[in-house]
């Protein structure tokens, strides 16, 4: 849907103001800009590597309120920005007052807040403005080499490195009703702590797209095997293990998931279908979301919820079996003389 080198290239910076945000329990304070930058072209294609480089655009979220969308500070402010560009200043203002407000923990940085306004930016088949909210928070040192009349010195500043984005956000004029296409990034410090910036500051759910369905299907299915499973039926790790592997075959060779053709080529067993089924309401329930039961399959998420899907065995502290292929050639036995475990592996030639 979007690509960083694609907004990076065709997006254009229309306006941009910078704060500093200080530590609420330090009685830190904020200290306001009296304008907007004044940005030539250089800087103007640094600050456009900066804001979009460390976006993946590939899990993308909404802007949302419990009770009604409006009383989201965030969706407010920028809203108004929408209606008036000219507004920029002014709202930039109330978002670094509501950013300061949800800074209330010792272990938040201070650190400079950039509130941008793009133009032109290419998302999917339209073109929109985005509004940017980006802040600093780790400071490099830099070294810079000046020419003098007895030949060069140097000197060290601080500043932040425009290939590392600390925390960002765009806001895409798009899904207005929806509380706007948002993309993220929150790269330092992923404690509870830093939690403000995503759940405190933005107030943000996923949005209910490919990539969040594929995610928590894969999710129910992990669940199932490693916890459902072992308590309702007799199966060994390796059955677990089995289980997994069939689970991501069968995304990786599907374009689209129907959860009937999962249940009847990956579970087989009827008894094992009612089961998954009966858990995926518990697990819905659980963790207060809604699984399809038909939807195109991200690829991202398959990519990245594969990495969770181990096929491993773990025996004591000595060994891991990691299994591939057909369990058939594992056979589990118990050896009554040492009082131990053993597994036995068949195979063909080894390398």
């Amino acid at each position: 849907m979007i690509e960083s080198n694609t907004l990076v290239e065709r997006c254009i910076i229309d306006a941009a103001v910078v704060h500093h945000i200080g530590n609420k329990p330090t009685d830190e304070g904020i200290i306001f800009s009296k304008s907007t930058l004044n940005l030539d072209a250089n800087t103007r294609n640094s600050l456009l590597t900066w804001f979009f480089s460390s976006f993946r655009f590939d899990e993308y979220y909404n802007l949302y309120h419990d009770s009604d969308l409006k009383l989201n500070e965030v969706f407010s402010y920028v809203s108004q920005i929408f209606e008036d560009p000219d507004t920029l200043f002014d709202q930039s203002v109330n978002l670094s007052k509501h950013l300061y407000e949800q800074s209330n923990h010792p272990k938040i940085k201070v650190g400079e807040l950039f509130v941008v306004y793009f133009q032109d930016c290419p998302v999917g088949n339209e073109t929109v403005d985005a509004v940017g909210l980006f802040k600093t928070e780790t400071k490099d040192t830099f070294l810079r080499v000046l020419p003098v009349t007895t030949g060069f010195t140097i000197e060290s500043e601080l500043g932040f490195n425009i290939n590392k984005l600390d925390k960002g956000c765009l806001i895409f004029n798009s899904e207005a009703e929806k509380g706007y296409l948002v993309s993220i990034v929150d790269s330092v410090n992923r404690s509870t702590d830093a939690q403000y910036w995503v759940d405190q500051f933005l107030h943000l759910q996923p949005r209910n797209d490919e990539y969040y369905q594929t995610k928590n299907v894969l999710n129910l299915c992990k669940s199932f095997v490693v916890n459902r499973m072992p308590e309702e039926f007799e199966v060994s790790k390796a059955d677990q293990v089995e289980m997994l592997n069939k689970s991501v075959k069968f995304f990786k060779e599907s374009e689209e998931f129907d959860m009937d053709d999962f249940a009847n080529e990956v579970l087989s067993d009827p008894g094992m279908i009612g089961s998954f089924k009966s858990y995926k309401s518990e697990f819905e329930q659980d963790k207060d979301i809604q699984i399809t039961d038909k939807f195109s399959i991200s690829e991202a998420a398959l990519k990245k919820q594969s990495r969770v899907f181990k096929s491993i065995i773990k025996l004591d502290k000595n060994f891991h079996i990691y299994i591939h292929g057909d369990k058939q050639n594992i056979v589990k036995g118990f050896d009554p003389e040492s009082g131990m475990h053993f597994y036995q592996l068949f195979f063909r030639e080894e390398s």
